[in-house]
């Protein structure tokens, strides 16, 4: 890439501005180029005029009637459905209960109706348009601006993390790229570990023709966003945009490339959203999951970005930011109260889109071939874990829905991230009021499962975005292949159907209990993510669930007295009482084995998930930028 001759000053000429040890002649940081980040506010609309924000610079043409489909599709569905839900209920006269598990059915229905129509809109989106690259990367030039690539950790596997470094400067370095990207480390980790995380640091540099620096910070003041926020206030101005990673992700320097170009031709745009695939599952638990977001990923992606327009969200990890309009837009300051619901926002990603475009950036969502990877929780125990902080987090979003000049649609965002784990509480007191309820009726209603029209409708809206998943899995020949061909997929997903029912009660106990723990004003730790585990024994897995046990069989209990229960509520009673055989079986990495050489639950990658993808010139984007001359910067 000889033309390319971009001039950086040398790190020897850098002044050292962090702490050095002895080892090192190298400055741990460049100079600073401070830029300013003003605290926002996030203060509640008094009037209607304060809740109208700011005009979109790119606009998605009919992207409003988009929007109306989903809303009203789902509000129409839910008010049917609830009707008919509800009439057994009311058969012998509308009561309080009555009146309450209307609003939950008509809650609940709506949720489930506006994912199926997001999945079903996102099939015909595919059926257009395929899945190949967005229309923002047709040209696939060089960035001609600096680009910072930034890997927050706090206490993490110092060789793993500095390993995902080397692979992506070795990528960048693969089509030419080491001099546009620079690589911040940004530690919150203990004291204890800085020694580790220097000597991986200078094993890196040595053999990284990507600039690599590193900076501990001695108190993890806001966690990730405070860390984030103290890299731009001191070196942001040096740099167009940011690579903002987790320290499990993984990015290619061809979808790096493919980000920081598409900035710069567009300048209005504050943040570019991707979706990352999951990568190095060894459990089974990961593995599944890993299934799933390949197999399920495409039709919900393109539905999510089919309908979010301009104002996509943000997942805080896998994605480029404009370093400008962030600091303009996204200092956010400490929320009055105390924790849980106040103190710093500890879902920031979500907030920090609705900020980029109350200021007027557009936020934008996009599907890359390949570049873009993370990894999975490998236990139910360490998704519970992780879920907890996110569940908590997302809850504090439910003071934030009146913030003065937040879009309609990014309120409705947080609105869902919240809900996603309000459903769960609400799906337990369905479950518990239609038992009282049944308890006191002798309607047949009550001793069946639900039938006719509304049963179907049930488990289409259920089961569709499955079905619709693997309807294009039928059409995409490539990716089915890659996926075991259509009869170990068939099979694939016989398996993973009953799995996800086993999963879905789980989920509702660990989700209402965080809810429950929350609401008494017990904050969430922030404990390093544990990446990798290996079984789990039955005895901790009978402790782990010993509430969804306790709750199923409670369930149960009418039995006892010769009552019956409705029939609806046995596949929840057996997810809750079979809960520690399922965390102790997913939790094993000879299980996720057995079915991976069986050529099950495979992935794009191939028939074993736990490899990661190469990010070596042999991409296939990687080939796309070789020898290619960079060319001004085009303008929308």
């Amino acid at each position: 890439m000889g033309s390319l001759n971009v001039k950086l000053q040398k790190l020897d000429d850098l002044p050292v501005t962090g702490t050095v040890t002895p080892a090192f002649t190298e400055p741990l940081l460049p100079r600073e180029t401070p830029l300013a980040m003003p605290e926002q506010s996030l203060a509640p609309a008094t009037t209607l005029d304060q809740m109208q924000p700011l005009p979109t610079p790119i606009r998605v043409d009919g992207v409003s009637e988009r929007r109306l489909f989903l809303v009203l599709g789902s509000l129409l569905v839910g008010i049917a459905a609830t009707q008919e839900m509800i009439r057994p209920f009311a058969a012998d006269g509308f009561d309080p209960i009555d009146g309450l598990l209307t609003i939950l059915f008509l809650s609940l229905y709506g949720w489930i109706t506006f994912g199926f129509l997001s999945a079903l809109a996102g099939f015909v989106v595919l059926l257009r348009n395929g899945p190949g690259l967005s229309r923002w990367f047709a040209r696939m030039r060089l960035p001609r601006r600096r680009t910072a690539v930034l890997m927050p950790i706090y206490n993490e596997d110092t060789e793993a993390v500095f390993g995902r470094i080397a692979e992506m400067s070795a990528s960048l370095t693969a089509i030419g790229a080491q001099d546009l990207f620079d690589i911040f480390v940004l530690s919150d980790s203990r004291a204890d570990m800085e020694a580790a995380e220097l000597a991986a640091l200078h094993a890196t540099r040595a053999a990284s023709p990507v600039r690599v620096y590193y900076r501990r910070r001695l108190e993890n003041v806001a966690r990730k966003p405070g860390n984030i926020a103290d890299w731009v206030r001191r070196f942001g101005g040096a740099y167009e945009s940011m690579i903002v990673l987790d320290a499990d992700s993984l990015m290619s320097g061809p979808a790096m490339a493919l980000l920081a170009s598409a900035m710069e031709r567009r300048p209005s745009v504050g943040l570019i959203q991707t979706i990352p695939t999951i990568i190095k599952a060894r459990t089974f638990f990961a593995r599944w999951h890993q299934f799933a977001a390949a197999a399920y990923g495409p039709a919900a992606s393109a539905g999510l970005q089919w309908w979010s327009g301009t104002e996509a969200t943000f997942w805080g990890h896998n994605a480029i930011v404009r370093v400008r309009a962030f600091a303009q837009s996204c200092g956010l300051p400490r929320l009055s109260g105390r924790e849980p619901f106040g103190g710093h926002v500890l879902s920031h990603d979500m907030v920090e889109a609705a900020l980029l475009r109350r200021n007027g950036w557009s936020v934008h969502m996009v599907s890359l071939p390949e570049g873009s990877h993370e990894e999975f929780p490998p236990t139910v125990a360490d998704h519970s874990v992780r879920d907890r902080r996110w569940c908590q987090g997302n809850l504090q979003h439910v003071r934030l829905l009146r913030t003065q000049g937040f879009h309609w649609i990014n309120r409705l965002q947080l609105l869902m991230g919240a809900s996603a784990y309000l459903t769960s509480p609400l799906w337990m007191l369905m479950l518990v009021l239609g038992i009282i309820a049944s308890l006191g009726s002798s309607h047949p209603a009550f001793s069946a499962m639900p039938g006719g029209w509304l049963l179907v409708l049930t488990l289409t809206l259920l089961l569709g975005p499955k079905l619709i998943a693997m309807a294009w899995l039928y059409v995409d020949d490539g990716l089915r292949e890659a996926m075991g061909g259509g009869r170990k997929l068939a099979l694939t997903v016989a398996i993973e159907l009953p799995l996800s029912m086993l999963m879905a009660p789980i989920t509702m106990i660990n989700q209402t209990a965080a809810i429950v723990d929350i609401l008494r004003g017990r904050p969430v730790g922030w404990m390093p993510q544990r990446r990798d585990a290996d079984g789990m024994s039955f005895r901790d897995a009978l402790i782990l669930c010993r509430l969804h046990v306790g709750f199923g069989l409670l369930l149960l209990a009418p039995l006892l007295f010769g009552l019956a229960i409705p029939l609806w509520t046995l596949p929840v009673v057996v997810g809750l009482i079979g809960a520690p055989l399922t965390a102790m079986l997913t939790s094993r990495a000879d299980v996720g084995d057995w079915f991976a050489s069986k050529g099950l639950f495979a992935v794009p990658q191939g028939p074993n998930p736990s490899r990661a993808p190469a990010l070596a010139p042999a991409s296939v984007m990687a080939r796309l930028f070789v020898r290619r001359p960079i060319g001004p910067p085009v303008r929308p």
